[in-house]
């Protein structure tokens, strides 16, 4: 893996990408990077040839739960939509959430939410762990 400055000459920043709808390139973001004929001196690899899986890989874990928790949490505000409207919503002389099914979907995405939930935070937790070790 090498490290280059974004100046030098043939790095290329050809657009910026959305992730899960987001555009965050205002914050440094995610990029389609283009290399065109890059010169890289030796002295600039890191961890040594052939680490570069590795290295990315390292990087990807963490990157990956932040991008779980903010699912979630758009995921949660989806829920808190559902739920308002079936509140305000009637049909057949009862509020939404008063028919079971309704009542149903409700109840099963709030256990899928919390599901996912653990889970990230399981896997947040063994990511830590590993790194301490």
């Amino acid at each position: 893996t090498l490290f280059r400055s974004m100046e030098t000459p043939g790095v290329e920043l050809v657009r910026s990408l959305k992730v899960y709808g987001y555009e965050d390139a205002r914050h440094g973001g995610h990029f389609e990077v283009h290399f065109n004929n890059v010169q890289v001196p030796s002295s600039n690899i890191i961890l040594g040839e052939g680490r570069g899986f590795e290295i990315a890989q390292g990087r990807l874990g963490p990157g990956r739960i932040h991008h779980c928790m903010r699912t979630i949490g758009l995921a949660e505000q989806a829920l808190q939509i559902m739920c308002e409207r079936a509140g305000q919503r009637e049909t057949f002389g009862k509020k939404l959430y008063e028919h079971e099914v309704v009542a149903h979907w409700i109840a099963e995405n709030r256990i899928a939410i919390e599901q996912a939930r653990l889970l990230t935070l399981k896997a947040a937790k063994s990511i830590d762990r590993d790194r301490k070790s």
